[in-house]
């Protein structure tokens, strides 16, 4: 019997209808690690399942990535969740998947890995970004679900701890699609009109899911560009969100966070009563110090007797008078003698006495010295100066040698 030929299309069309007819091939799990993956601006992910022997191509269109918890990576084991059939176009046949589920951990468990992963880098949760909480809140700005147990207990806490302070709620949901908009929103409008001092935002115990909320990005950016300190208090003691991680201060409970924000006024009083009576007990010691001083004062003799005191100065200030007095003229007397004594040296070495003795200074026409015959010759005018005057002589003869 003779077969007619078939178009490609037709053939692939074909094989794609038994697919789509194949009960166990319209919903299929497959487990398998992603590889090649990659997101398409169009949203749509394409990647690659594979184990140690095979690989299967896949696509995961918009609207099902949309639900995805956390971001598929490459090397990432999962379980992928869809129906087979054949893309006509190439003939091949890939996994359209509308779940993806991580092996070994929730979704949830994941995408919050994740997150926090993204915004440690980013520095979000740097301990340099951390404010301090102010010591004495006038105002606190709550935000949380204004029918939860937990806002009431944050005022209940509040009031008994410190009742000065002014409690301002900022209703919000913290559950469902619709919480992480409305807490960001609520975080950015209290910073935008000054609604307090200090900001507690957070909600009572849950499942995970239920307190997803705070595990938004769009919170935590939230809570780390709000100019006033943010306590975070979400769930119970071993729940920790993305949250904890980037407000200024985490804290257990709501309870806790109340607790956290302001004194406790029992202790604030105690405290004062206690720098009372150490007040009191200080005074009292340094006035009996001061009694003390007065008492020795008043024993001694110059309030007695002030005008004793007066002359027993005034004979110490003429004894040193009188001192000073002597040492200034022995030192005089000193300065005398020492005088007269270097007279006496410079008198004996005066070339005036010399000469008084009978010795003469001898001078050539120019005023030098004559010291040697041969400093003249004859007929060579000199000036021979004594003790009374001087001569003015002509040389008329020279003899060398010793006269002595």
């Amino acid at each position: 019997m003779e077969r007619s030929a078939v178009s490609v299309t037709e053939l692939n069309n074909h094989i794609k209808d038994l697919l789509d007819a194949d009960f166990f091939l319209s919903g299929v799990m497959v487990r398998g690690e992603i590889s090649n993956y990659k997101l398409y601006p169009s949203g749509h992910h394409y990647f690659t399942l594979k184990d140690a022997e095979s690989s299967l191509r896949c696509v995961m269109f918009k609207g099902n990535a949309s639900k995805l918890r956390f971001t598929p990576e490459s090397g990432m084991s999962v379980t992928a969740v869809g129906r087979v059939s054949v893309y006509p176009r190439d003939g091949a046949y890939q996994l359209y998947c509308t779940e993806l589920l991580p092996l070994g951990m929730g979704d949830l468990h994941v995408a919050f890995e994740q997150l926090k992963e993204k915004l440690s880098k980013e520095g979000l949760f740097a301990p340099e970004h951390k404010k301090p909480l102010p010591k004495f809140p006038q105002t606190i700005a709550v935000i949380t679900s204004s029918a939860g147990a937990a806002v009431r207990d944050i005022i209940r806490v509040l009031g008994k701890r410190w009742p000065m302070t002014k409690v301002v709620l900022l209703p919000v949901r913290v559950q469902g699609a619709e919480a992480p908009a409305e807490i960001a929103g609520a975080l950015r409008y209290a910073n935008r009109y000054k609604v307090g001092d200090l900001i507690i935002t957070g909600r009572g115990g849950g499942s995970i899911e239920d307190l997803w909320a705070f595990n938004d990005e769009r919170v935590a950016r939230a809570i780390y560009e709000s100019e006033i300190p943010v306590i975070s208090a979400v769930g119970h003691e071993p729940d920790v969100t993305i949250a904890d991680y980037v407000a200024d201060l985490r804290a257990a409970t709501p309870s806790n966070a109340a607790e956290l924000a302001v004194p406790d006024v029992s202790e604030i009083r105690d405290g004062l009563d206690a720098c009372r009576i150490r007040c009191s007990q200080a005074m009292g010691k340094r006035l009996s110090i001061a009694q003390s001083r007065v008492s020795d004062l008043a024993s001694r003799r110059v309030m007695q007797d002030p005008v004793a005191y007066i002359d027993q100065k005034r004979q110490l200030l003429d004894s040193a008078a009188n001192a000073l007095q002597t040492r200034y003229e022995r030192g005089v007397d000193t300065k005398k003698q020492q005088f007269v004594r270097l007279a006496a040296s410079l008198d004996a070495l005066s070339p005036i006495k010399v000469l008084s003795r009978g010795y003469a200074l001898t001078t050539d026409s120019g005023g030098k010295a004559v010291c040697s015959v041969k400093d003249v010759a004859r007929g060579d005018s000199i000036s021979v100066t004594l003790a009374d005057g001087r001569l003015s002589c002509t040389v008329d003869g020279l003899c060398e040698g010793s006269v002595l």
